[in-house]
């Protein structure tokens, strides 16, 4: 994997990923992500020194080129929403829809290049090398809001899949289930780090969305 333009897209995805939740938020009654600054697409509010700097660079360095990140979570009020339970839900599923509306605008623009025929570079042009590289953005633009996307329908607290399942949950139970937040994140992490291979099985259904989409823009 090429490192150096992987990082911008990760780091793009996770910015528009949350900027969703907070905009979402304001919708749903809630300023107050707005109010600390955080509907904004400048990644300094959103960066988290463990999701976006340190996970992402371990898991660069570990085999199997599998990069995953997160950025901060934006802070919000579920008792601003006019709907509780429908606010909160909406706010969480507004990431997720985030990143598959990058899926389908990278998907687009691959499309675009592929039918006008820029990306060869087999002359070693300026051009041709700066096309291929915005190929190779896009591509891996598509794959990676796959994955958080996919990562995120995790119903594993604080992840957004989570509040989800927790409204679907007797009080008691949930009550339970939303407080395994404070450890789900360090889980996620360790088990990346120690199995990294039962994640590629995991994310067999992100492959093949993926191969699908490559074949359907690019052929």
């Amino acid at each position: 994997m090429d490192f150096l333009l992987i990082v911008p897209v990760l780091l793009f995805s996770v910015v528009v990923h949350e900027v969703a939740h907070a905009w979402q938020a304001l919708r749903e009654g809630d300023p107050t992500a707005r109010d600390l600054g955080r509907i904004t697409l400048n990644p300094l509010p959103h960066l988290d020194l463990m999701g976006s700097i340190v996970v992402p660079v371990v898991l660069h360095l570990l085999p199997g080129d599998f990069l995953f990140g997160w950025a901060k979570p934006v802070p919000v009020n579920p008792r601003n929403y006019r709907d509780y339970r429908a606010g909160d839900i909406r706010v969480s599923l507004a990431g997720i829809v985030s990143n598959l509306g990058l899926v389908a605008v990278c998907a687009a623009l691959l499309a675009l290049i592929a039918a006008f025929g820029v990306t060869s570079n087999t002359d070693g042009s300026t051009f041709g090398s700066l096309s291929s590289s915005i190929v190779l953005m896009l591509t891996y633009g598509v794959f990676i809001n796959l994955i958080l996307a996919y990562f995120n329908l995790i119903p594993i607290p604080p992840l957004d899949g989570s509040h989800v399942l927790y409204h679907l949950l007797p009080p008691e139970l949930a009550v339970r289930y939303r407080s395994m937040g404070r450890y789900g994140i360090t889980l996620l992490f360790f088990t990346l780090v120690l199995f990294p291979g039962a994640f590629a099985v995991a994310l067999s259904p992100v492959f093949l969305a993926f191969q699908w989409i490559l074949r359907a823009t690019v052929g």
